[in-house]
């Protein structure tokens, strides 16, 4: 009898396996030490077939990247339920965040540390991804300064700078989440809500902290 022929495996599904081998190894050993052998090794091809598909180490990374960030937005946009008030959606956003990177930890990895430090390239892809996320957040707060009261004073600069302070705050967070055993996903969120959500409460309604006067 003849050899069994196996059917060959479409380019999106082996392209995808590579990206998979490509975000652990990056993600574990990091953008320089990693290497194509290893991750043509753990994908199931040969390494020609890695250059073939992604043409270098640099466009594979920036593949990483880009598939991370992606899945990492839709993950956080999937898990908001529009009409809820802006504190439950911000809620249901962190939750999905958290979860999203704890499931994901050699895609936050690749995004959270690799990307920003290797390259304009590779930090410009993640920049983007995080201005989403950020105008998506400024949208939030602008929604609860409205209905804290009909004539919002919280300057336009201002809600942009809370916003970029929470997200800020998020990612430092999922960092230490995924490197604290037993830290769940609605716990670091609900961290995070106690935080900043209950001081932003008292924004809203015009408590304000004002830094002490300079001396004389």
């Amino acid at each position: 009898m003849g050899a069994v022929k196996t059917k060959r495996m479409p380019r999106a599904v082996r392209e995808q396996q590579m990206l998979d081998a490509a975000v652990r190894i990056f993600g574990q050993r990091g953008y320089m030490a990693a290497s194509m052998d290893e991750i043509a090794e753990l994908a199931g091809v040969s390494k020609p077939l890695v250059y073939l598909y992604l043409n270098s180490k640099e466009d594979l990374f920036t593949a990483c990247i880009r598939r991370e960030a992606a899945a990492l937005t839709e993950a956080v946009r999937a898990g908001v339920r529009p009409g809820l008030p802006a504190d439950r959606q911000l809620w249901d956003g962190l939750r999905a965040f958290f979860a999203h990177t704890a499931e994901h930890p050699d895609g936050w990895s690749v995004l959270h540390l690799q990307a920003r430090t290797h390259g304009e390239p590779f930090a410009a892809e993640v920049t983007a991804m995080r201005a989403e996320i950020v105008a998506f957040v400024t949208r939030l707060v602008a929604v609860a300064a409205r209905e804290a009261h009909r004539d919002p004073d919280l300057p336009e600069h201002e809600v942009a700078g809370l916003a970029e302070a929470l997200v800020g705050a998020a990612e430092s967070l999922a960092a230490w989440a995924n490197a604290t055993p037993g830290t769940t996903a609605r716990q670091a969120a609900a961290t995070l809500m106690n935080f900043a959500w209950a001081g932003l409460g008292n924004l809203m309604h015009g408590q304000v902290w004002t830094p002490p006067a300079e001396p004389a």
